[in-house]
């Protein structure tokens, strides 16, 4: 029998949309805490994005799973009564409004302190509360653009995207670790707290090292599947055609990659490869000599080279490779067109077998039925 969730219990309020906020929730949710999802009369935009998860929003169907969808306009005062209501029995509130939006239907930091002392608040915005930019809109994309992220990311040719919606993941997964330390903290002194994150906040905190870099006089060059400060750390074809990553992290590894792998032992003590500064500043070189190696094998032989050598690898697959992945965990959750498989949350916890709650469907808001219809 499954044991109790660690979130059991727990109550979370969540006037949240599209991708950010509807992480950090779903994975609270995952927990066993019981999310109330509050929802426009015409849905969370999200639902819209796509139709490919059985006719629905691949992204809705992710990270809505196991919460309760209420329909509301928080403009009408019943509806804000009805919120002030399950607020105050609510341990946490998220929300991914505009900045100031909150407030400006009655709901302020100074009334939610006054009020709710034990509730935790969680807001997340694009550029902060303050600052010049508070009020602009920002989405996934343009976090990337505005950050720099882009201009680190691609081939030399042109910066790119980041294939998946990495600003709001990541902004999504640092709310979920502040709510959680904020949950403790309220274990220990009774009071809640407010937090606020924001996305460009979170991509600049992840960017610190190619920052870093810059500031210190080597501005990180667009160098698609390489690694811009070690060598050999890249993409090299093999003689059939595969195409294999390999990641040489130490001088150690070089000098076993040298011997088993390259076939001359005495490139772990030439001065252009020894140390990876050599490696990286004759990368020209370096990556010539380890792709004549890759060029004369078959998948089969070079991986059997490689692990000899012990060094990291890696095929470089596309979706397909991940679709039939033979480590690939999946869940199965119920939606309202029937049963979904999706990739497994990636904490496994010991001895405890996860069951993961339905996606809801978006309730009719039917004249005269009042708030939740």
């Amino acid at each position: 029998m499954a044991g109790r969730l660690p979130l059991e219990g727990l109550t979370v309020v969540a006037i949240e949309q599209a991708v950010a906020a509807p992480f950090a929730t779903s994975r609270l949710a995952d927990a066993g805490a019981r999310v109330i999802k509050i929802e426009r009369p015409e849905g969370d935009f999200a639902r819209g994005y796509d139709d490919v998860a059985k006719g629905q929003s691949s992204y809705f169907v992710w990270l809505n799973r196991g919460k309760e969808s209420l329909v509301a306009d928080l403009s009408k005062p019943e509806d804000k009564a009805m919120l002030a209501e399950l607020l105050g029995t609510a341990d946490v509130l998220v929300q991914n409004l505009k900045p100031g939006a909150l407030a400006r239907l009655g709901f302020g930091p100074e009334r939610l302190q006054q009020e709710f002392p034990r509730l935790i608040t969680c807001s997340i915005t694009g550029y902060g509360e303050d600052g010049p930019m508070r009020e602009r809109k920002a989405y996934d994309l343009l976090i990337q653009a505005e950050s720099g992220l882009c201009s680190i990311t691609g081939g030399p040719e042109s910066a790119a995207r980041v294939g998946i919606s990495i600003v709001d993941i990541a902004t999504g997964a640092t709310a979920h670790a502040a709510i959680l330390e904020a949950l403790i903290q309220r274990g220990i002194t009774g009071k809640g707290t407010q937090i606020t994150i924001s996305m460009f906040d979170v991509m600049a905190d992840w960017l610190t090292v190619p920052l870093l870099n810059h500031e210190g006089g080597k501005t990180p060059k667009r160098v698609g599947l390489a690694h811009p400060s070690i060598a050999p750390y890249g993409v090299f074809t093999c003689a059939d055609g595969a195409q294999v990553l390999i990641s040489v992290q130490s001088d150690r590894e070089w000098a076993n990659l040298a011997k088993h792998f390259l076939e001359q032992p005495e490139l772990a003590t030439d001065p252009r490869f020894a140390r990876n500064l050599n490696r990286v500043q004759n990368r020209t070189e370096t990556d010539a000599l380890v792709g004549e190696a890759f060029a004369r094998r078959s998948l089969a032989q070079a991986t059997e080279a490689i692990l000899r050598a012990d060094v990291a690898f890696a095929s470089v697959n596309d979706m397909q490779g991940l679709s039939t992945h033979p480590h690939l965990r999946r869940i199965t959750v119920d939606t309202p067109n029937g049963a979904v498989t999706m990739p497994a949350p990636g904490a496994i916890f010991a001895g405890e077998m996860r069951h993961y709650g339905a996606v809801p469907g978006l309730p009719r808001n039917t004249e005269g039925e009042g708030n939740a219809a």
